[in-house]
């Protein structure tokens, strides 16, 4: 144990997390030159192409150091505010963390919000300076920041470069000395903590656990605490590059564990694994539960698809903690599922995800968040969707959930900021500059103002600059109404949204606009209306393909023509009486990006 060490490495998005992981792997010699790839640990094809990490990987190097053998347990997280969860659920496994900054960008909001995280849990802080090989890097500047952040000495923090490996050997050694080994008895009765998982179409579920008292064998009868299901450990071992199988895992390791459960749902992350017999009274604690920040149906087209549907979703669960789901049904798409997301992104990750790993075509509603409606009659609903909406006429006001956003920027763009979340009604709370042209901003904003485009907004009017991290704070009441789409007159639930009221006419007035664009024409006008109770605010037609059914006849009298022109006139009517009206699912989508 007194050889072991497990890390994790934090940073915002971007900083060069993963590359530096790729130096750390080809330094202590647990990946060959010929199978080296740029950003190895990111498996994922997503991960690959969009360059940025969505899952926490974790190996095992073996580093020697004056003749002794180290084992590094490293777990690599994603920098993005989506997927924090991932962030927190690595901590829990570790003693040390590796805060990266980048040299040329200096602290960012996600950095501050992941390296609370780590305090919290008790970890050692080893700050790294990264990018230095960069001409436009300030390390003297970024330097003063993280002195002022985390209040460490200036010959601590390690110079870096994840591109030429600068640096590289200064954190291996940095890790032997200051990061703590793994506390814990391997003589107690065992005790494991789970903190990911994934499904494999051969053996099942394989859980990814740190033993933090105990020891666990192969074939030792072992029982999880959350189900209070047993089983027998059939397979053991560590993670490298591939799974490598051992007969003993003792306290403080970290490797993975297969039981034979073929089930998804008998396995949570989180959870405390321990023997059937002689195991530990109580479980792991100071496991947060996920809380979701956005709800939408996810639906399969075909409705004959909702059971395997069921199979993806809970397969994705395995690799992804975070998502939440539950059974619903809409008038217009049938039966689906009403899912919890910590973002767009996550959203947008997820509904990829579903569509590449398990061939499932779903189509997504528009998002919302959850509102808290209380009654004339002093009943409180919570709903996460406007079709649960009580009649207008009975609700007596609504709670919505405000965040508190961290913003850090360079000043040259405080104004176009401060316009942007002002926009969004937000409330200016605090601004703090770190440095001459740095500048921290803390503003109280509605969580559904944020849900839809606010960070590709915030992005494009800083040019990339401005760093955004947020956390829940309370429910507050809002002046919301339910804004309903209507489709010759038949109302489309899965297009319906709930809205500030001082905003609902010109969305829409937009939304009505762009399905116009959207729907294809049919043999007879289609009305797209926007409603608010019984009140049309907007209206758009999509005028009727028109067969011209007067092209045969060449002069004569005008009442053939007529005679002609009213059999079309009744058909269309006809038409229109049964007619159905198909929403593509690039409409679904669209409304997300109206701007």
């Amino acid at each position: 144990m007194n050889n072991t060490r497990n890390f994790c490495i934090i940073a915002h998005i971007d900083h060069g997390k993963s590359t530096l992981a790729d130096r750390m792997l080809q330094k202590t010699d647990t990946i060959s030159d010929r199978d080296m790839r740029e950003q190895i640990l990111d498996s994922m094809d997503l991960e690959q192409e969009r360059g940025i990490t969505i899952k926490s990987h974790a190996i095992q190097m073996i580093y020697k150091l004056q003749g002794a053998e180290y084992f590094f347990n490293l777990i690599d997280t994603p920098g993005h505010v989506d997927f924090s969860y991932e962030v927190s659920r690595s901590i829990a496994a570790c003693e040390g963390a590796l805060l990266i900054i980048d040299s040329t960008q200096g602290i960012q909001a996600q950095t501050i919000s992941n390296l609370y995280l780590a305090i919290e849990h008790d970890l050692e802080i080893i700050p790294i300076l990264n990018k230095m090989d960069l001409p436009n890097a300030m390390p003297e500047v970024v330097e003063d920041q993280i002195i002022e952040l985390i209040g460490c000495k200036r010959e601590d923090i390690i110079h870096a470069s994840g591109k030429t490996g600068e640096g590289v050997d200064a954190i291996l050694e940095r890790i032997v000395k200051d990061v703590p080994p793994p506390a814990g008895d391997p003589k107690a009765p065992l005790q494991a903590l789970i903190f990911d998982s994934i499904f494999n179409t051969f053996r099942g579920v394989i859980a990814y656990f740190k033993v933090t008292n105990g020891t666990l064998r192969t074939r030792d009868k072992i029982k999880f605490f959350a189900t209070d299901k047993e089983y027998e450990a059939d397979e053991i071992g560590v993670l490298r590059m591939g799974m490598l199988p051992r007969d003993v895992l003792k306290a403080g390791d970290v490797g993975y564990l297969i039981s034979g459960v073929k089930t998804a749902k008998e396995i949570k992350v989180g959870d405390t694994v321990t023997h059937v017999k002689g195991g530990c009274e109580k479980r792991i604690e100071g496991f947060q539960e996920v809380k979701p920040m956005v709800f939408a149906g996810v639906y399969p087209i075909d409705s004959d698809d909702y059971e395997d549907l069921r199979t993806a979703m809970e397969k994705l669960q395995l690799n992804d903690a975070s998502l939440t789901f539950q059974p619903e049904s809409s008038l217009a798409l049938g039966f689906g599922f009403r899912c919890g997301f910590l973002g767009l992104l996550h959203m947008e990750i997820v509904q990829e995800r579903l569509d590449r790993e398990f061939d499932m075509n779903v189509i997504t509603t528009v998002p919302n968040v959850e509102y808290l409606v209380h009654t004339k009659k002093g009943e409180d609903y919570t709903i996460y969707n406007p079709s649960g909406m009580p009649d207008s006429m009975a609700v007596d006001c609504i709670d919505e959930p405000y965040i508190n956003a961290q913003i850090i920027t360079r000043s040259d763009y405080i104004g176009s900021i401060m316009t942007l979340c002002l926009e969004k009604r937000g409330i200016m709370k605090n601004q703090t500059y770190l440095s001459t042209d740095r500048v921290e901003l803390s503003f109280d904003l509605p969580l559904a103002e944020i849900v839809f485009d606010f960070y590709d907004k915030l992005k494009s009017i800083s040019k990339g600059y401005a760093s955004f991290d947020y956390h829940l704070i309370d429910l507050r009441p809002a002046k919301l109404v339910k804004l309903d789409i209507l489709l010759n007159g038949e109302q489309v639930d899965a297009l319906s949204s709930l809205i500030h009221f001082d905003n609902a006419q010109a969305f829409g007035r937009r939304m009505c606009e762009k399905l116009k664009e959207l729907i294809p024409r049919q043999q007879f006008d289609v009305a797209i209306q926007a409603a608010v109770g019984a009140k049309i605010i907007a209206r758009e037609t999509v005028k009727a393909v028109r067969k011209d059914v007067t092209a045969k006849c060449y002069g004569g009298d005008i009442t053939r023509k007529r005679k002609l022109l009213e059999k079309q006139k009744a058909g269309k009517k006809r038409m229109k009486q049964v007619g159905n009206v198909e929403v593509p699912q690039n409409a679904f989508l669209a409304v997300l990006k109206l701007d």
